[in-house]
């Protein structure tokens, strides 16, 4: 079982929705309460879901075990699973339309939500908060790079919209990240700046909302 929070506006028929993906230490509320809020009020709904270790699944595996390796990964590929089979289940209800999803993701929901993105035929448009590519230079990026590529992922979207927007000043996921996973994505695209570091600010959610209304076509019955 995956917890979730779904929110639906109640005066649209089927409405779009996006999958909500969190960032490293959050979990469904903290997005569902920003993004999932501003969604609703362009008439979207949306799917908020814990990711493996955080939330509700904090304490799914032993402390000490999250320092293997051979965990963390099996952990990240339970985790596109899931956020697979989540766009399936959303795909199926008679309450949303199938037809009209995204993704948005959030720091490590974004290099999640590329990946799921890139291996699914239901996902029409993708926002990728504060992400980007991998650090360059190090060994470890290499080795991360055999199971998960940012590069790889975004070159396969095919065209579909894409809206990434940073903060010019983070220094989590830095900015060069951000400009080289964007260069390397097919149009249409756009990235946008803010004045700010890691954690952005409203302006940027709601902006991230009325884009995904238009690409979506929010308030269609």
């Amino acid at each position: 079982m995956v917890p979730g929070i779904l929110l639906r506006p109640s005066d649209v028929a089927r409405p779009p929705a996006v999958l909500l993906l969190h960032g490293y230490g959050s979990r469904k509320e903290q997005m569902a309460d920003a993004v999932g809020r501003a969604l609703l009020e362009r008439k979207i709904a949306s799917l908020s879901i814990d990711l493996p270790l955080h939330g509700e699944r904090e304490r799914t595996v032993e402390i000490d075990a999250i320092r293997n390796p051979l965990v963390l990964v099996s952990q990240w590929r339970m985790a596109l699973a899931e956020c697979g089979a989540a766009l399936e289940w959303m795909s199926e209800q008679e309450e949303l339309d199938g037809h009209r999803l995204a993704i948005a993701g959030y720091s490590m929901g974004s290099f999640i939500g590329v990946m799921v993105a890139a291996n699914s035929d239901h996902v029409r448009a993708l926002v990728l908060a504060a992400g980007g590519d991998l650090p360059e230079g190090t060994p470890f990026t290499r080795l991360v790079r055999t199971v998960a590529d940012p590069i790889r992922s975004i070159r396969k979207l095919d065209g579909r919209p894409l809206l990434m927007i940073h903060g010019k000043r983070d220094r989590t996921v830095r900015p060069e990240q951000a400009t080289r996973l964007f260069e390397a994505a097919a149009d249409p695209k756009e990235l946008r700046w803010y004045d700010a570091g890691h954690w952005l600010p409203d302006a940027a959610t709601r902006d991230a909302a009325a884009w995904l209304a238009s690409q979506l076509g929010a308030g269609r019955r």
